[in-house]
């Protein structure tokens, strides 16, 4: 599938909103306008700017508050990144060095707080209340639900529920908040805003069940490092699942492998080939088509429309892309 099917309905403002954020992010700062500008080149798929204007359009129309919406969500989702290379001490991302890479951790937790702090003062300057309202309790979520990751991965094991408590913190949260911002920004009333927060949830799901299942190819077909959630010793639902269905002392000698400090390519196959044999992949698979069919039941209230259309087209690149 082409990666700009999705954006069919929405090019004129992703174009426009690419121009905004350049501006945007610029400062009287020398340094600062050498990293930013290294950021922007770094820039991915833009899906949050993307979910934020199909939303809208959808609803009604892409506003000059729509705008204002992917803007702070775009600045603070980077801020997120930024913090997080330096905490996870990553010296990728989006297969480029990370800013901690190349400027230190001190010079990134800065610019990640100038991201930040850009991002409240678009909504404050644009009187976008209730866009920063909602932007701010995702970000509230996404961190707690970054710090319960961390707590579960602390101990031997964690049930599926659990796994979902922690990616509709972590991942759906902000996706949630970017369709939501779309409905708000177009005028929508409560009960449609509610709606396509639901569908932003939904899709936050498969995004991050998506990623978890990439975690597991063999070979380096992605952006991240394959296995890069083995080697931090984080269960996803791949192996949830398999670790349910093996018998005790298989189970039981696959966290040990997971729980070490030290995974050598064997080791990680072996726990691959764990996943596979006991179905943790298939079964993800599954979860991940169920939750694209709820996703389409919900679209189904709204009218046809090329942006109706241009989700439907995001979701499966969502679940068939390879980075």
């Amino acid at each position: 599938m082409k990666e700009k099917s999705y954006q069919s309905s929405i090019n004129t403002d992703l174009l426009a909103f690419s121009d905004y954020y350049k501006s945007s992010v610029k400062s009287n700062m020398p340094l600062l306008n050498i990293i930013t500008t290294y950021i922007l080149k770094q820039k991915g798929k833009q899906i949050r700017p993307v979910l934020v204007f199909l939303s809208a359009k959808i609803c009604s129309e892409v506003t000059q508050s729509s705008h204002t919406a992917a803007l702070m969500i775009e600045l603070l989702h980077t801020a997120t990144l930024v913090h997080d290379d330096v905490v996870d001490d990553s010296m990728v991302r989006r297969g480029a060095f990370s800013i901690n890479a190349l400027w230190k951790s001190k010079t990134a937790v800065l610019v990640g707080d100038y991201l930040l702090a850009k991002g409240l003062l678009v909504s404050l300057d644009n009187n976008e209340f209730e866009l920063l309202k909602t932007v701010s309790e995702a970000v509230k979520e996404m961190s707690e639900g970054e710090l319960l990751q961390m707590k579960k991965a602390l101990s031997n094991t964690y049930s599926e529920q659990e796994y979902f408590d922690i990616i509709l913190k972590k991942t759906a949260s902000l996706m949630a908040a970017c369709t939501k911002c779309g409905a708000i920004s177009a005028g929508a009333d409560a009960l449609i805003v509610n709606r396509m927060h639901k569908i932003g949830l939904l899709t936050g799901i498969i995004f991050q069940l998506k990623d978890d299942l990439m975690d597991y190819q063999k070979q380096k077909l992605t952006g991240k490092t394959t296995a890069n959630d083995l080697k931090e010793k984080k269960l996803t639902l791949p192996l949830i699942y398999a670790l349910s269905k093996a018998q005790s002392p298989e189970g039981s000698k696959i966290l040990k492998l997971l729980k070490s400090d030290y995974k050598s390519r064997s080791i990680i196959n072996e726990i691959i080939d764990f996943v596979v044999k006991y179905d943790g992949i298939q079964y993800t698979n599954k979860i991940i088509e169920e939750y694209k069919e709820s996703i389409l039941k919900e679209l189904d209230y709204f009218e046809d429309s090329e942006a109706k259309s241009n989700y439907n087209y995001l979701i499966n690149f969502i679940i068939e892309r390879e980075k």
